[in-house]
């Protein structure tokens, strides 16, 4: 009899147990469904507020490396002069500028080849001439002059108050094949180009 009663409670922990560990784990799109209207706004409220956070340390980091003239624009589409829009490697489509040393590098082609190795071309000059300016709603213009052996162009560099997406129309002084690069504009620590062999 003790030995039944022991069984019995044995078995009644192991099943008490076995009930305490089971739930049910819901996946992020049935969570959603779970959610009333008021805590879906509640929830997208809450998405918006976090996204608004990281864009704001993102715009704040580009700003303070814009002013250090030490960042990356790397491109992600490159838009040519005749209005040709391609999507590109952002590691190998870039603008950089460290102090005076500007370079520029279109590689369009993601095969590899051409002129500079990774497929396109990639010149360096001296960045002079910096004007930031600031408009009444924030956002942000930085123009300056890149002159070297291979390159003698302006860039105008905009970027939205608030983010760190930035728009780099390059235009050479003695042509009109305008480029424009679009992308992520980044301190230059934190880039991860790939900068091929310069025409010059």
């Amino acid at each position: 009899m003790k030995y039944c009663v022991m069984m019995f409670l044995f078995l009644s922990g192991a099943l008490a147990l076995q009930a305490q560990t089971e739930r049910r784990i819901y996946t992020s799109a049935e969570r959603e469904n779970n959610l009333s209207e008021e805590e879906r706004a509640q929830s997208r409220a809450e998405q918006k507020r976090q996204q608004a956070l990281s864009d704001s340390i993102a715009f704040a980091k580009a700003m303070e490396s814009i002013e250090q003239l030490s960042f990356v624009l790397e491109a992600d589409w490159v838009t040519f002069k005749r209005g040709e829009r391609v999507f590109v490697s952002s590691n190998t489509n870039f603008i950089s500028i460290s102090d005076d040393r500007a370079v520029v590098q279109v590689s369009p082609v993601l095969s590899g080849g051409g002129p500079n190795g990774v497929g396109g071309i990639t010149l360096e000059g001296r960045g002079s001439d910096f004007v930031l300016s600031t408009d009444k709603n924030g956002n942000v213009t930085l123009r300056f002059n890149v002159n070297g052996s291979g390159l003698s162009a302006t860039v105008t560099l905009s970027m939205p108050e608030g983010s760190c997406r930035a728009t780099a129309k390059v235009s050479p002084n003695f042509h009109s094949n305008t480029v424009t690069l679009s992308g992520l504009l980044l301190p230059l620590a934190e880039s991860r180009i790939f900068e091929g062999q310069s025409l010059f």
